[in-house]
């Protein structure tokens, strides 16, 4: 099938493979593969520059460098790489435990996940999951912008049940597509709430809940 293309006076317009919206790289498939080799390379640049001069540099300084030019690429619409396969994912986790070992200064032969602890960086499949509950919070504390409040709500029974006042969530019918479906943030948003200990569900400020939820999700 040919691709479409639109005619225009004698300019002959043909569609692009990606196009850049609010800072994230969208492919024709939604796989954000376009996205993600984009990250890969502005961080992995940010972390070279920042290996040469990190003799000079204490710890506290060479993780405020990180944060700033590494951590803010990788967190940067992060909840679009929630449910990509591990093969996408692989490649972010990469730039991080990088940059966990260039703060630390350990050798690539030490493991990691000791380290990003002490360092107390989420993996990035947890940052994304961490991304997008904190915005479901928001949006049931009407503290989001109305179009995300309105794609979440609280599960109401019709009769009075013991799972009432466990602040779920309602989840709509199982998408048909896992790869699409499943990534959606009316689906995502009360799968990954409804999982949430009640403690860190019924936190009663934003940064009680932040505080809770990224305890927890250290934790499992």
């Amino acid at each position: 099938m040919p691709s479409p293309f639109l005619v225009i006076g004698d300019s002959v317009i043909s569609p692009s493979s990606c196009a850049r919206n609010l800072g994230a790289i969208f492919d024709s498939n939604l796989c954000m593969k376009d996205h993600i080799d984009s990250i890969c390379r502005s961080a992995m640049a940010a972390i070279r520059k920042i290996g040469q001069i990190r003799h000079f540099i204490d710890d506290e300084t060479a993780a405020k460098l990180v944060h700033a030019f590494v951590t803010s690429r990788l967190d940067s619409c992060n909840a679009l790489v929630y449910g990509l396969p591990d093969s996408y994912i692989t490649k972010l986790q990469l730039i991080q435990n990088t940059a966990a070992r260039l703060v630390a200064r350990i050798p690539r032969s030490q493991h990691i996940t000791p380290v990003l602890q002490s360092l107390h960086w989420l993996p990035i499949k947890k940052r994304a999951a961490y991304k997008i509950l904190l915005m479901t919070y928001k949006a049931l504390n009407q503290l989001a912008p109305q179009y995300i409040s309105d794609v979440v709500s609280y599960y109401k029974p019709v009769r009075n049940l013991r799972s009432s006042n466990k602040l779920s969530l309602t989840v709509t019918s199982r998408p048909s597509t896992k790869f699409y479906g499943e990534r959606a943030f009316v689906y995502a948003a009360p799968s990954l709430w409804n999982n949430l200990p009640l403690q860190v569900r019924s936190s009663i400020t934003v940064s009680s809940f932040k505080s809770r939820l990224k305890t927890h999700l250290f934790n499992i």
